[in-house]
């Protein structure tokens, strides 16, 4: 029976206001090889670097009500990275560490703003004697959507969102235990100017399709299951930024269920050199996507862009001031990474 997981879009996504780029041609080589386009959304499962303080909630003990984690001064955004000296970078560790400890106090290494503290903590036992408890909120993962950009056909490795992944606070995510899954689009909040819009989705079940390997400031990459079937995807060479021109180009993407699609936009500038991986600005023209989204929207990045048939990079930021604009990052620096 398939299985339906709610998905919360909680992996950050960049949004900038549009600045002055120049044209700038630079001879680079040729990117060798053959890929997969992707387009089709997928879900993703990251490690949050540790166990993360979410929220607190009273224990009820003999005694009353409390929070011992509180009490000692823990905050919501706190990362729990060791108990008593030793790693901790899920849940199901903690709560083993609270089955044993008899009510004895645990030393707590937190990490807040980028630096670590160390803090004294009794957990409370409750009404019925039967747990220990810090009485916290807490999360291991997260979760968001993003597109898939290639995968590369020799290897079935793949690349993904074309930007570094972070929480919604900012704080860089662990590639420890990252899974990613099939995702369905079951609804759009619109972009409007001033505002990012947001695809909305589902994982579809609990296999993965995929694991993921590594973080970079170019996206999110791994290696594609051996039996997921890429004969409905199209093939294609990649192109290296100095064959990019102004002028038409599509991106392919889903914005509802799991269909992808090819939209039509246009590539408005083309910054081969640039600093931060900006290397296009594009502006979606294309009357049916701009209906349904508003323009470029959170989930779409990693969005594959092809000009005269090759792939040539990815979307990754919207403007903030016009969601039909945004940026798009170089094939090259993808497959480099």
């Amino acid at each position: 029976m398939r299985k339906w997981k709610t998905l919360t879009t909680a992996i950050a996504v960049c949004l900038c206001a549009v600045s002055a780029i120049g044209y700038k041609s630079v001879h680079v080589h040729a990117t060798e090889g053959s890929y997969y386009v992707g387009g089709m959304t997928a879900g993703f499962l990251l490690g949050a670097g540790g166990i993360q303080i979410i929220g607190f909630n009273d224990v009820r003990t003999k005694d009353g009500e409390r929070s011992p984690a509180r009490d000692v001064g823990l905050c919501v955004g706190d990362m729990i990275v060791e108990i008593d000296g030793v790693s901790v970078t899920e849940t199901a560790q903690l709560n083993q560490i609270l089955e044993r400890c008899e009510g004895r106090a645990l030393r707590l290494t937190v990490e807040r703003n980028g630096e670590r503290a160390s803090v004294e903590v009794s957990p409370a036992q409750d009404r019925d004697g039967k747990k220990y408890k810090l009485g916290i909120v807490i999360r291991d993962t997260v979760s968001g959507i993003g597109t898939i950009t290639y995968i590369e056909r020799e290897t079935g490795k793949f690349g993904a969102l074309g930007h570094s992944v972070s929480d919604e606070k900012g704080t860089p995510l662990s590639v420890a235990g990252a899974k990613v899954y099939l995702c369905s689009i079951i609804g759009v909040n619109r972009g409007c100017r001033g505002k990012a819009g947001e695809l909305r989705g589902l994982f579809l079940n609990d296999k993965t399709v995929a694991r993921a390997e590594k973080i970079t400031s170019c996206g999110l990459f791994g290696v594609f299951e051996g039996n997921y079937d890429f004969s409905y995807l199209q093939t294609v060479e990649a192109a290296p930024v100095s064959e990019a021109e102004i002028g038409e180009a599509v991106i392919y993407s889903t914005v509802d269920g799991t269909q992808v699609k090819e939209y039509d936009v246009a590539i408005a500038k083309v910054d081969a050199q640039n600093k931060d991986r900006k290397n296009f600005v594009i502006k979606i023209v294309d009357k049916e996507l701009i209906e349904e989204t508003g323009g470029i929207v959170q989930g779409m990045s990693g969005s594959p862009i092809l000009q005269n048939g090759k792939l040539i990079g990815a979307v990754t930021h919207v403007f903030l001031n016009d969601p039909t604009r945004g940026y798009g990052i170089s094939i090259e620096h993808m497959i480099d990474r």
